[in-house]
């Protein structure tokens, strides 16, 4: 180290600031350097220390700065400038990536002086953060801090999980932030004698031929002749709808010609469409126009996720595999689980949102299996492979030993995978309770007495007792409209659910208005032949019942 007469010390000093403000920091380094090492005659110990780090800062030496500037806080706790110290070591962290670092930088300055100059560099570092789940963290480690509390807001405000909608409310009162900034707020609501609800489905009227026979399309003929029913019941307790009914032919051209007529625009509610294609029209119409729309039979919630006037009726994917996580974690006390899942998108989704919430749950992930058609035989050799025999040849004990594992989800509607894992616990005859889709059920690939003698649990949003009255009343009135029953399956009735959406939107519209959202918002809604409709903080249906066979009868399991 180059000792300095005490007299030099100053010139030395103006020096090498001479350098820095020059931008010579290269120069400014060596010769802060020298001034560094602490000497009673040496009033600029603690300044060189500084500068020679924000030197080395400007030389693109972070490492090196940093580590100045934490050693200035080790020798000089009780020096004045140590605000500024943070500052930088804040921003070295942030340039890092190392977000908790900066910020609890930044939490030790002290001078107000300095405050608006923190909050700005926390404003731009944390502009690019999209992690909800670290900036939940980082607001529960400074939860009166406002900058964290916004970008928080801002982020969940995209989040369809109640949680976050719920957090996303208190976040707006305790920081005093405006809500249509985050949120669409809805225009007052509308009571009307007559409200129109207008149907968007591919009807598909050319092809149509007046024949017993069914019809290609004839899900959508039934979804909407059980809304026509629900209309009738509705009159009769003197809600009036008038339900008017476009054929969309499966076609955006025509779609974008039926939108351009006045009548939509003063439509009350708009139902459909029904098809990926058929979408994005529809929506920007219902959103430019602030019009209600519900898509009664889809699980995908990017279908209405741009649109704040977009519902789905059923459960999104999302919800779905949280809700089936949470239920393994009440019906389970063995809480090893494995996960099988297929190639489309609608597997990947559902399989990360179990994962996702069975996260915070007590499960025990212990294997995530993605399958192919042509690969689903690996799911026999992960769970079923033997390896001691009984005396007549059947196996005793797998590589997976029994009663080791306590369930499997399974987030695919492929026959091909979900038979597989039917075959697999069936072979191993212990406790494993398998958890899949009541989509199983519109399929023949597995007797239903098997569902049985396994206990196998299904996600089944659609569920209605046959005691149901209401359901019984709704058979008797189709089979005097119709001359038959609403369908041969009664596992998979899109009549019924016609019938039960539109008598959930109809005494909804009657009671709450065009705009029902602030009632939505506050309360979950008994079923008419469904179990229910949660849309507390979400816009898709939140609750998911979970049933299986019990002496030959579909009957809902008691959530814990």
């Amino acid at each position: 180290m180059q000792v300095l007469a005490q007299g030099n010390y100053q010139q030395q000093y103006a020096s090498a600031k001479a350098f820095y403000k020059e931008g010579k920091y290269n120069l400014a380094m060596e010769s802060f350097k020298p001034l560094i090492q602490y000497d009673a005659g040496n009033p600029f110990s603690e300044y060189a220390s500084f500068f020679y780090a924000l030197s080395s800062y400007h030389q693109g030496y972070r490492s090196v700065a940093k580590d100045m500037l934490v050693q200035v806080k080790t020798l000089y706790p009780n020096w004045d400038q140590l605000d500024e110290v943070n500052l930088w070591l804040a921003k070295i962290h942030f340039d890092g990536s190392d977000y908790f670092q900066a910020l609890q930088a930044l939490a030790q300055i002290k001078a107000g002086k300095l405050t608006k100059e923190a909050a700005a560099l926390k404003r731009s570092y944390l502009a690019s953060v999209t992690d909800a789940e670290a900036l939940k963290r980082m607001h529960e480690n400074y939860p009166n801090d406002e900058v964290i509390g916004e970008k928080l807001a801002r982020v969940i405000a995209k989040s369809t999980l109640p949680s976050d909608q719920a957090l996303l409310d208190k976040l707006i009162v305790k920081f005093k932030l405006r809500k249509s900034d985050f949120v669409e707020e809805t225009p007052p609501t509308v009571f009307k004698d007559v409200y129109s609800v207008s149907v968007l489905f591919p009807f598909l009227i050319p092809s149509l031929e007046p024949a017993p026979t069914r019809k290609r399309n004839q899900f959508v003929l039934d979804l909407y002749e059980g809304m026509k029913l629900a209309v009738d019941t509705l009159a009769t307790q003197g809600i009036k709808i008038s339900l008017r009914a476009y054929d969309t032919e499966r076609n955006p051209d025509k779609i974008r010609e039926i939108l351009k007529q006045d009548e939509l625009r003063n439509t009350d509610l708009i139902v459909g469409p029904l098809f990926q294609e058929e979408n994005k029209p529809v929506q920007d119409f219902s959103r430019t126009n602030r019009i209600n729309l519900f898509n009664p039979v889809s699980n995908n919630f990017d279908l209405v996720r741009d649109n704040p006037y977009g519902y789905l009726f059923q459960p999104s994917l999302e919800s779905l595999g949280a809700n089936s996580a949470e239920f393994l974690d009440s019906y389970k006390r063995n809480k090893k689980c494995i996960v099988f899942f297929g190639e489309t998108r609608r597997d990947s989704v559902l399989a990360m949102s179990f994962l996702k919430r069975a996260a915070s749950t007590n499960l025990n992930i212990m294997q995530i299996e993605r399958v192919s058609r042509a690969e689903s035989g690996k799911i026999m050799s992960i769970l079923a492979t033997p390896t001691e025999f009984d005396e007549f040849k059947y196996p005793k004990q797998f590589s997976l030993p029994k009663d080791s594992l306590g369930c499997i989800f399974v987030a695919s509607d492929d026959p091909l995978i979900y038979t597989k894992v039917i075959s697999s616990v069936e072979t191993r005859k212990d406790s494993v309770t398998i958890l899949g889709s009541e989509a199983w059920l519109d399929q023949t690939a597995v007797d239903f007495d098997k569902y049985q003698q396994l206990g196998i649990v299904l996600f089944a949003s659609n569920y209605t007792a046959v005691t149901n009255p209401a359901y019984k009343a709704f058979q008797r009135k189709f089979i005097r409209t119709h001359g038959r029953v609403s369908t041969a399956n009664p596992y998979s009735d899109y009549a019924k659910l016609g019938y039960d959406f539109m008598l959930f939107i109809g005494n909804a519209l009657h009671k709450y208005g065009v705009y029902f959202q602030d009632a939505f918002g506050r309360q979950k809604f008994a079923g008419y032949l469904t179990e229910g409709y949660d849309f507390q903080h979400a816009r898709d249906n939140q609750l998911v019942p979970f049933v299986q066979f019990r002496s030959g009868e579909l009957v809902l399991i008691d959530k814990k």
